[in-house]
């Protein structure tokens, strides 16, 4: 059989290409998404022990300037959470968006896919089809040959 090559090989190689580009965004993406969330998380448990800080020293004799600094501080990092809370719905929609757009590559990708490997199978089948009537033609020859 003779050896195939598909017309559009470069189109499949470049939907490949694409595809894995795809991929490594949306990796990219998951990954920020992590940092994200965890710098959060840190925020949180930062506040979290600032307030139970404020709480202690507000039972105890502290200083009201040094109450009012820690006061202060645990609002500030209340701001930052939420600044930080923004970062994270924004790194999901990215992450949402690279999925989109994965998605929309790997049909790209099958698409071609599916069309090359519908051409070779015609490709296969013209071939079979070929050796067949060169079979045909030698044993038609033979036939005639012998009943001579």
């Amino acid at each position: 059989m003779g050896k195939y090559r598909y017309p559009y090989q470069k189109i499949v190689d470049l939907k490949t290409s694409q595809k894995t580009q795809a991929e490594w965004l949306l990796s990219v993406a998951v990954g920020k998404l992590q940092l994200e969330e965890q710098s959060l998380e840190q925020l949180e448990a930062e506040k979290q022990h600032w307030a139970d800080k404020l709480l202690q020293a507000s039972a105890t004799l502290v200083a009201l300037s040094e109450l009012r600094v820690m006061q202060q501080y645990v609002e500030h990092l209340e701001e930052s959470i939420i600044r930080k809370s923004g970062d994270v719905k924004a790194a999901k929609a990215e992450v949402d968006r690279s999925k989109s757009y994965l998605s929309e590559k790997m049909m790209d990708e099958k698409v071609w896919l599916k069309a090359k490997e519908n051409a070779y199978g015609r490709f296969s089948q013209v071939v079979l089809l070929k050796e067949q009537n060169e079979l045909d033609e030698i044993a038609s020859v033979r036939f005639k040959t012998a009943a001579r």
